[in-house]
C-alpha cells in the first residue's frame, strides 16, 4: 500500500495544489485575505472527500470538515492563518507569490502552516481515492487565529464530538534533520512589568543619590526572580510541576544532541545557567525570560534618571503549571517584593496558552509511530514535547485525548521569517505518512 500511496503523489499535481493554496493571503493579524482564504480552505476539505462548514467564534472562522468510517475518530488539527509578509525587500521573490526554488516552494504559510496541513488532506483523498473510502471517522479542524495565540479556538473545539486521539502537523522536523512523533508542547505566559519612579525624568547630577531609580529597582526585582544558577525562586511557580514519566525519560535520553555544535550555531559558546542539566532536560522544564528591558527615556540615552522602567517577559510553562496558577504566583511575589522595598510596580499579564502532554504510554504511540515510519521511510524520533508553544492543549485538555504532533516541514523552513519555504520531498512524503497514519489506525496497514 505504501508504494501504491508514492505512486498516487507522483502521478497527482500536489505541487500546484499547494501553490494555489499558498497564493491566498490569510494573514489573521490584519485580516488580509481571509475572507477568501476560508472560502478556499473549504474547498480544499469538500475536495478531500469531506464534509465542510465554517464555524464562528467570535473571531476569524474555524473551517471544519468530517467524513465517517469504521475505526477510531481522529481529529487532525491545523491552522490555516499565517504571520505578516514583514519586509518585502527581505524577500527573494514576492511572499503570496510562491516560488520554486532548488526543491523547494518559497512563500508564507508553505510549512507554516498550509503545506502541512495540506499533506494532511491529501493523505486523506489518497486513501478513499485508492480504497473507496476512510479507515477511520475523521474531523478535520481548521483554525483561523492561531498566530494570534488562537483566542476562540476553544469555541469550536466544544461544538466537535469527542475523538478518540487527534493528530497535528506543524513546526519543523527534529533539529538534525530527522522525522519525529512529538508529544507535547511547552505553554507560555507573556506579560510585562513597569516600574515607576518620579513624575518625570530627572537630570541624573542634579538628583542622582536622591531621586528613586525605577531601572536600578527593576532590576533588582527581576533578580529576585531567578537566581546566577537559573533556579526559579518565584514561590508557587514551579510547585505543581508533573515529574517526567519513565517512559518520558527514556524518550528524552534517546534524542541526540550536538551542544556544542548547536550552540555555535546560533554563535554562543556556553548553554544559559539552568538548574536542569542536559539540553533537552532544559526544554522540558520551566523557564522565565526577559525579552526586552527599557526605560521611557524616548531612546536618546541622556544622562537622566528615568521615570519609568519595563521589561517584558514570558515564562515557559510545563506539565502540572497551568498559565492562572503561574500569573497569580508572579503577581504575589510581585507585590510582596513592591511592598517591602516601597515600590510603584504594573504587573500586567498580555497573553497565555496551556501546556500538553501526552505520554509515552499511550496506546497510540506505536502506531503512531510505526505508520509515520513506514510512509516517511525513515524511524522518527520521539520527542516528549517541543520547547516552543502550540494552542493543543485546547485539544487534549477540552477534549481530554492523546495528541501526537507529526512534522512535515525541514528544519530551516524559516516559519515568520522572509523566504519561508518547504522542501517539496518532505511535503510528498508527509502526504504519505498522512494516509499510512489513517490506514495503520484503522488496522489496515
Amino acid at each position: 500500500m505504501i508504494e501504491r500511496l508514492r505512486s498516487w503523489v507522483d502521478r497527482s499535481d500536489v505541487v500546484a495544489e499547494l501553490a494555489g493554496w499558498v497564493r491566498v493571503p490569510s494573514v489573521s493579524r490584519t485580516g488580509e485575505g481571509m475572507a477568501e482564504a476560508a472560502a478556499h480552505g473549504l474547498g480544499l476539505l469538500r475536495a478531500s472527500g469531506l464534509d465542510a462548514r465554517a464555524v464562528d467564534t467570535g473571531g476569524w472562522p474555524a473551517l471544519v470538515g468530517t467524513a465517517d468510517g469504521p475505526g477510531p475518530h481522529v481529529l487532525i488539527y491545523g491552522h490555516y492563518d499565517v504571520q505578516p509578509a514583514g519586509p518585502l525587500e527581505q524577500w527573494t521573490s514576492p511572499p503570496f507569490e510562491p516560488a520554486l526554488r532548488d526543491g523547494r516552494m518559497y512563500g508564507r504559510g508553505t510549512g507554516d502552516n498550509k503545506g502541512q496541513h495540506l499533506a494532511q488532506l491529501l493523505g486523506l483523498r489518497a486513501v478513499r481515492e485508492l480504497t473507496g473510502g476512510l479507515p477511520c471517522r475523521v474531523t478535520v479542524l481548521l483554525d483561523g487565529e492561531e498566530e494570534i495565540g488562537s483566542p476562540n479556538l476553544a469555541t469550536a473545539v466544544r461544538g466537535l464530538d469527542r475523538p478518540d486521539l487527534a493528530i497535528w502537523s506543524d513546526g519543523p522536523v527534529h533539529d538534525t534533520g530527522q522525522a519525529c512523533v512529538v508529544l507535547g508542547v511547552r505553554g507560555i505566559l507573556t506579560f510585562e512589568l513597569r516600574v515607576r519612579g518620579a513624575d518625570r525624568v530627572l537630570h541624573s547630577g542634579n538628583w542622582g543619590g536622591v531621586a528613586p531609580n525605577p531601572a536600578w529597582a527593576l532590576v533588582h526585582l527581576l533578580a529576585s526572580m531567578r537566581g546566577p544558577d537559573g533556579t526559579l525562586t518565584i514561590p508557587g511557580f514551579a510547585d505543581t510541576v508533573t515529574p517526567l514519566t519513565a517512559g518520558q525519560r527514556a524518550a528524552l535520553d534517546a534524542l541526540p544532541v550536538d551542544v556544542a555544535a548547536a550552540l555555535a550555531g546560533i554563535g554562543a559558546t556556553r548553554m544559559d545557567p539552568s538548574a536542569a542539566p542536559g539540553f533537552y532536560d532544559r526544554l522540558t522544564a520551566p523557564t522565565f525570560t526577559i525579552n526586552s528591558l527599557t526605560c521611557e527615556d524616548g531612546g536618546e540615552h541622556r544622562t537622566v534618571i528615568p521615570a519609568v522602567a519595563v521589561a517584558r517577559c514570558d515564562t515557559r510553562l510545563v506539565g502540572g503549571q497551568r498559565p492562572e496558577q503561574a500569573a497569580d504566583a508572579i503577581r504575589a511575589h510581585v507585590t510582596r517584593y513592591a511592598t517591602e522595598h516601597d515600590l510603584d510596580v504594573e504587573f500586567t499579564v498580555s497573553g497565555s496558552m496551556a501546556p500538553s502532554t501526552t505520554l509515552p504510554e499511550t496506546p497510540y504511540t506505536d502506531t503512531i509511530l510505526r505508520a509515520a515510519a513506514a510512509g516517511l521511510g525513515e524511524s522518527p524520533l520521539l520527542v516528549p514535547a517541543l520547547g516552543g508553544s502550540l494552542p493543543i492543549a485546547t485539544l487534549t485538555d477540552v477534549l481530554g485525548v492523546p495528541c501526537y504532533g507529526v512534522p512535515f516541514a525541514n528544519v530551516d523552513e524559516a516559519n515568520h521569517a522572509p523566504d519561508e519555504n518547504l522542501d517539496l520531498d518532505w511535503y510528498r512524503r508527509g502526504i504519505v505518512a498522512a494516509a499510512a497514519i489513517q490506514l495503520a489506525l484503522g488496522g489496515q496497514l
